[in-house]
C-alpha cells in the first residue's frame, strides 16, 4: 500500500479492499499495537498451512458475515488516542528488568546537594586491622590454653595518665605480633577509640589476650587489660578491676606518686586484687634529670617506698609490700621496649660469666648490700667511702654505659662494645637515627620482657586459685548452693555463669558487646541464657530476659578471635545479649532452676557530679538524641541519664573532660545530630545542721493515720562508711547494731532498729524506728514499714529545697497512730505521708546546701607556684600543701576548689603558668554552702555574681527556676493547719518561712 491511500490524519481514503481470496499475499490479522505518533497502525503475520483457518472464514462468509480488516466493527483502526495514552519509550522495568528497582522522583522535592541514590555509607569509629595480624604464636595453642585455668592470667595495667600504660602494651604486642615498630610514632595499639587517638590519652579500657613465655620458656595465657590514667576516666579502672585478679601498677619513676595512682591502690586492695609495680621511664633519670647513679638509687628506692606507705596505710599486712628483691617489682622504659626484674638482669650475668645461684644473686642486688670488689664479696657494711651498692655496681652503672656509649660514640667504638657483650646489628642499623638505634641495642640487650611474665604469673594467682576470693566479695548469693560451689571450684563443667562489667560498641557504633568474665562452667555460641540487670532479686525478678549467645569472642583491641566456647576463668566478648544490660550484668544458664543471685554492682572510686542538658536543635530528631543517650550509658561506666520533671534531658559525668568525651560521642558517633548544650552546672545535696525545733507529724489524706518524725544530721564519717559498703542494710541487725553501737556510740535500741539507707541502697540517710513498744501496735507499725520506707526514699531522693538528693540526716520516727482496718493504711495513704512529714521535720532542723569539692593536685617548676595560688583564689579554692618532688625539679600543689567554680580552671591555670602547669581534679568531698538557703530577706541582683552569705540563696532559687519551681520554700505547705497555729501562736512564725 502506497502513502497517497491515507490522509493527513492517518485515515484510509484509498479503494474498496479486496476480499482475502484475491490477495497475493494470505494474511491474518494480529492485535492492534500501540499506537505511534502518526496514528494507529495494524501489524500482518503470514499464514503457512492453516487450513483449518480458511475453512472457517468460508462458513462465516457463507452465513453473511462480513469481517473487515481492522476489526470485527470496523472502528478499532480509526479510534483517537489521547496524548497522555501514547507510549513513546519503554519502561525502566522493560529496559532494566523485574530484579532492578526504579526510583522515580521530582526534581525539586530534594536538594540538589543530595544524591538521588545516596552511596552506601560504612561507618567506622574504631581503629581495627583489616584480617587477623600474624602472631609468633600459633592462635590454635592460645584457644587450647583457655582450658586450662591454672595458666590463665587476668591482670589490668593502672595507674597514672602518662605513666606509660599503653607503651608497655605496644611492647608486649610487639613482641607477639609481627609488626614494624616508628619510636617516633608510637602505635598505642590499644587506643582505638577516635578521641582516644587524636587527643593522645587513653578514654577506653583495651583488652589484649596474648600468649606469653616466661624466663623458663612456659607459655601462659595472658588477659592483660590498659586502662586510662585520667582522673575522670577512672570509672573504668573500677569496672575492669571487677574481672581481674592482679593490677599491674605502672609508676613514672620521676613524678611518683600521684593522686590518681593512690586512688588505684586503695580500689584495688579494696577489691582484694594482688598488686605488682613496674617503675618505668627510667631513661629519664638518665637523659633528663642526668642524675648520677648512685643518686638515681635514691630516686628508684623513694618512688617503690612511696608506693608502699601508701599500702601500709590501708593493710599493715607484709604480704601486699613491693621489693624488687620479692620478685614483684619490675624495672622499664615501655617507651624503648625494655623491661627487667633483678632475676632477669641476674641471669643474663649468669649467661655472659658462667651458672652460679641467679636466685641467690638477685637477692643480693637491692637494698643495703655492697660489692667489694678487692675481697669479690658482698657485705652489709661499706669498705670505704667510694663503695657502692650492688644495684648501682651491677645494673645501673651497666645501663648508663650503654646509653651513653649509644649516644656519644661513633660507629666503629659502639660496634666493638656490642661485640663485647655479643650483639650483632645489621650495618644499616649504625645509620639510623640515635633514638631508633638506641632502641634497638636495648631491645638486643635486654630480649623480650620474660621478667615481667615472671613476676605476673608468680605474683597474681590464676582464676582457679582466686576464684573462692572473687566469689566471696563479688557474690550476692548463699555460698553454700550448688551453683556457689562450682564457681568457688572453677569447674567448667558447671553451670555456666557469666559476670558482665563493660560494654565495647562494634566498629560501627550500632551494638554492644558484652565483656565478662567466665566464673562457672562453659559459654558457647547459640547458647541460651538469662541475662539478670543490676536491679534483679529474687523479690522483684522484673530485670531478667533471656537471650541466645549469638557469638564468643577473644577481644584484642583492634581485632576479634571467633571461638565456639569458652571455660571457666576466661575473659570473653558475648555478642547477642546486650540488649538489656545497661552498665553490669550477671549471666546464667538458662536450664538453671536453682534460686538465682548477682554479683554486686561495682563500687566506683569517684562520683559524677557535673551536670549538663542537651537537646536537638531540631525538634523531629529527639528519638535519635534518646537512643543516642541510651547508648551513652552503657558506653560509659559512670555517666548517669535522666529527665527531670521540667522535660530538661540531663547528663552527669565526673568532669569536663569527660562529658566533652560523651558529646562528641554523642553527635558524631551514637546519633550523628546537632544538639545544643546548656552551661554546666553541678549537683548538689541538702542536708540539715541541727535536730528539728519540734515534732513534726503528718495525716493521711483520710485522716485515719497519723506519723510523727524529727530529723537530726547523722554523725561525721557514717555517710561514707554507708557509701563505701563497711554497713549495709544485708547484714543482720545484730551485726549492723553492733557496727554502729561499738563506732559510733548509738544506743541499742536505735542502732538495732535501723529500717533503711536512702536514697539507695548504700544512701548516705538513715530512717531509724525510735519507737516504743509500750506506745505504738508494733505489728500495725510492721504493717506500714515498705510504705515509709518508699515515702522516706522519695523524700530523700528529692529533697524539700531544690529536688536535690538529702544527704548525712537521720530521720527518727516518734510515734505512729495507725488505722486498725487494712484498707485504710494502704501505701496510697502511707507512702506520701511520710514524705511529707521527711520534708516537714527536715525544713524545721536548719536546712543546708551542699555543694561538691574537688581534690585538685597541681604539678609545675617552683617559678609557677604563685601563679598556682593566684588562679585558685579567683575561684573560691584554697591550697592545703605545697611540696617538692624530691629528686625533680616539679613542685606539688596541692589544694581544694568547688566543682562550681571548676569549670574552665585548667584552661586558665595553663594560661597563667604558659602551660608549664599539670593539673588533675577529682571529686572529694561534699562542703556546705555559706548562708541559709530559706532566708527570704536576702536581696539578690540580677546579673551580679552572689557572695558571702547570700550564696546559699542565690544557688537555690536559680536551681529551682531552672527546674520549673516557685521561688517559695515554705515548710507550712508540710505541715498539719494545726501545728500552723500552734507555731504562729507561740511567735516563731519565722519559721513556717
Amino acid at each position: 500500500m502506497s502513502t497517497e491511500d491515507y490522509d493527513e490524519f492517518g485515515n484510509y481514503i484509498g479503494g474498496d479492499l479486496e476480499s482475502d481470496e484475491e490477495s497475493d499475499v494470505d494474511i491474518v490479522p494480529s492485535a492492534p499495537s500501540a499506537p505511534g505518533p502518526s496514528g494507529p497502525s495494524q501489524a500482518y503475520v503470514p499464514l503457512e498451512g492453516l487450513e483449518d483457518e480458511d475453512e472457517e472464514m468460508e462458513d462465516d462468509e457463507d452465513r453473511g458475515m462480513q469481517m473487515t480488516l481492522h476489526g470485527v466493527d470496523g472502528t478499532a483502526g480509526n479510534q483517537v488516542v489521547l496524548h497522555e495514552d501514547k507510549k513513546y519509550y519503554a519502561t525502566a522495568e522493560e529496559t532494566y528488568g523485574e530484579d532492578v528497582e526504579a526510583m522515580v522522583q521530582e526534581e525539586d522535592l530534594q536538594p540538589l546537594s543530595e544524591p538521588i541514590v545516596a552511596p552506601i555509607k560504612v561507618k567506622s569509629f574504631t581503629v581495627q586491622e583489616k584480617g587477623l595480624p600474624e602472631t609468633r604464636f600459633d592462635r590454635n595453642f592460645m584457644i587450647d590454653l583457655m582450658n586450662y585455668p591454672e595458666m590463665i592470667r587476668n591482670v589490668m595495667v593502672a595507674g597514672h595518665i602518662h605513666h606509660g600504660k599503653t607503651s608497655l602494651l605496644d611492647m608486649l604486642v610487639f613482641e607477639t605480633h609481627q609488626m614494624t615498630y616508628d619510636v617516633d610514632q608510637p602505635i598505642r595499639y590499644t587506643d582505638t577509640h577516635v578521641l582516644s587517638r587524636s587527643r593522645g590519652i587513653s578514654i577506653k579500657s583495651g583488652p589484649m589476650s596474648l600468649v606469653l613465655q616466661n624466663t623458663k620458656g612456659k607459655s601462659s595465657l595472658v588477659n592483660i587489660i590498659d586502662t586510662p590514667g585520667h582522673v575522670n576516666f577512672i570509672d573504668e579502672v573500677a569496672s575492669v578491676g571487677r574481672l581481674v585478679d592482679g593490677v599491674v601498677l605502672v609508676v613514672d619513676v620521676v613524678e611518683g606518686v600521684m593522686h590518681n595512682t593512690e586512688q588505684i591502690i586503695r580500689h584495688a586492695l579494696q577489691e582484694k586484687l594482688n598488686l605488682v609495680l613496674v617503675v618505668n621511664k627510667m631513661d629519664r633519670l638518665i637523659l633528663e634529670l642526668r642524675l648520677p647513679p648512685s643518686e638515681a638509687f635514691f630516686k628508684i628506692k623513694h618512688t617503690i617506698e612511696e608506693v608502699n606507705s601508701i599500702i601500709a596505710s590501708i593493710d599493715p599486712d607484709d604480704s601486699y609490700r613491693l621489693s624488687p628483691e620479692r620478685g614483684n617489682v619490675a624495672f622499664a622504659s615501655t617507651q624503648m621496649g625494655w623491661c627487667f626484674t633483678l632475676r632477669t638482669f641476674a641471669s643474663m650475668y649468669s649467661d655472659t660469666f658462667g651458672s652460679f645461684d641467679v636466685d641467690e644473686f638477685a637477692m643480693r642486688l637491692w637494698g643495703n648490700i655492697y660489692f667489694d670488689q678487692e675481697k669479690r664479696k658482698f657485705t652489709r657494711k661499706p669498705a670505704d667511702v667510694e663503695s657502692k651498692r650492688s644495684f648501682v655496681h651491677f645494673i645501673l652503672e651497666p645501663l648508663y654505659k650503654l646509653y651513653t656509649q649509644v649516644l656519644s660514640e661513633d660507629s666503629a667504638t659502639l660496634k666493638e662494645t656490642l661485640a663485647d657483650l655479643q650483639i650483632t646489628l645489621k650495618p644499616a642499623a649504625y645509620k639510623m637515627d640515635v633514638r631508633p638505634l638506641l632502641k634497638v641495642v636495648l631491645e638486643a640487650f635486654f630480649g623480650p620482657s620474660t621478667g615481667l611474665v615472671d613476676m605476673i604469673t608468680e605474683h597474681v594467682p590464676s582464676p582457679i586459685a582466686n576464684a573462692e576470693t572473687k566469689i566471696r566479695h563479688t557474690y550476692t548469693g548463699p555460698l553454700t548452693s550448688d551453683l556457689s560451689d562450682s564457681m568457688v571450684k572453677c569447674d567448667p563443667q558447671g553451670p555456666t555463669v557469666v559476670h558482665v562489667s563493660k560494654l565495647y560498641h562494634t566498629s560501627d557504633a550500632e551494638t554492644f558487646r558484652a565483656y565478662g568474665r567466665v566464673m562457672s562452667g562453659t559459654v558457647k555460641v547459640g547458647q541460651a541464657v538469662k541475662v539478670l540487670g543490676e536491679g534483679y532479686s529474687l523479690e522483684d525478678e522484673e530485670d531478667m530476659v533471656t537471650a541466645i549467645v549469638e557469638g564468643v569472642l577473644i577481644d584484642e583491641s583492634r581485632y576479634t578471635v571467633d571461638v565456639p566456647s569458652a571455660g571457666a576463668g576466661n575473659l570473653v566478648l558475648l555478642s547477642g545479649v546486650d540488649a538489656s544490660i545497661s552498665k553490669t550484668a550477671t549471666i546464667v544458664s538458662k536450664d538453671i532452676e536453682d534460686d538465682l543471685y548477682i554479683f554486686k554492682p561495682i563500687k566506683h572510686i569517684t562520683s559524677s557530679v557535673v551536670k549538663i542538658a542537651v537537646e536537638p536543635i531540631s525538634p523531629s530528631e529527639l528519638p535519635k538524641m534518646l537512643e543516642g543517650l541510651r547508648k551513652i550509658n552503657k558506653s560509659y561506666p559512670l555517666v548517669t541519664t535522666k529527665v527531670e520533671e521540667s522535660g530538661e534531658h540531663i547528663i552527669l559525668g565526673t568532669g569536663e573532660l569527660y562529658l566533652d568525651c560523651i558529646l562528641h560521642d554523642l553527635r558524631k558517633v551514637f546519633s550523628e545530630i546537632e544538639i545544643k548544650v546548656s552551661d554546666p552546672v553541678t549537683k548538689f545535696c541538702e542536708t540539715v545542721v541541727e535536730t528539728s525545733a519540734l515534732k513534726c507529724y503528718a495525716e493521711t489524706p483520710n485522716k485515719k493515720n497519723k506519723l510523727t518524725m524529727i530529723s537530726e544530721p547523722l554523725e561525721t564519717g557514717i555517710a561514707n562508711d554507708i557509701e563505701s559498703g563497711k554497713v549495709t542494710m544485708r547484714m543482720t541487725n545484730k551485726e549492723r547494731g553492733k557496727f554502729f553501737e561499738s563506732k559510733y556510740q548509738w544506743d541499742l535500741l536505735a542502732s538495732r532498729n535501723i529500717w533503711a539507707f536512702g536514697p539507695e541502697e548504700n544512701g548516705a540517710n538513715v530512717l531509724v524506728n525510735d519507737t516504743l513498744p509500750s506506745e505504738v501496735d508494733t505489728k500495725l507499725l510492721s504493717s506500714v514499714r515498705e510504705s515509709v520506707k518508699q515515702g522516706f526514699q522519695w523524700g530523700t531522693r528529692e529533697g524539700p529545697l531544690c529536688d536535690e538528693p538529702i544527704r548525712g540526716v537521720k530521720f527518727r520516727i516518734l510515734d505512729a497512730n495507725l488505722a486498725q482496718e487494712p484498707i485504710y493504711r494502704g501505701g496510697g495513704q502511707i507512702i506520701p505521708t511520710a514524705r511529707r512529714v521527711c520534708y516537714s521535720s527536715f525544713l524545721l532542723a536548719t536546712p543546708r546546701l551542699l555543694e561538691p569539692v574537688y581534690y585538685v593536685e597541681v604539678q609545675a617548676p617552683a617559678d609557677c607556684v604563685a601563679a598556682v595560688y593566684t588562679v585558685l583564689s579567683r575561684r573560691r579554692g584554697h591550697v592545703t600543701r605545697d611540696l617538692p618532688k624530691p629528686g625533680s625539679p616539679l613542685y606539688t600543689v596541692k589544694a581544694h576548689i568547688p566543682v562550681l567554680d571548676a569549670n574552665g580552671f585548667e584552661t586558665d591555670l595553663r594560661t597563667a603558668t604558659m602551660g608549664q602547669a599539670f593539673v588533675q581534679m577529682s571529686f572529694d568531698h561534699w562542703s556546705v554552702v555559706p548562708g541559709d538557703p530559706t532566708d527570704s530577706s536576702i536581696q539578690l541582683r540580677p546579673l551580679e555574681p552572689a557572695t558571702g552569705q547570700a550564696l546559699a540563696r542565690d544557688l537555690v532559687l536559680k536551681t529551682r527556676r531552672r527546674k520549673g519551681l516557685s521561688d517559695s520554700i515554705a515548710v507550712a505547705k508540710y505541715l498539719e493547719d494545726e501545728t500552723i497555729i500552734a507555731i504562729s501562736a507561740s511567735g516563731n512564725a519565722d519559721l513556717l518561712g
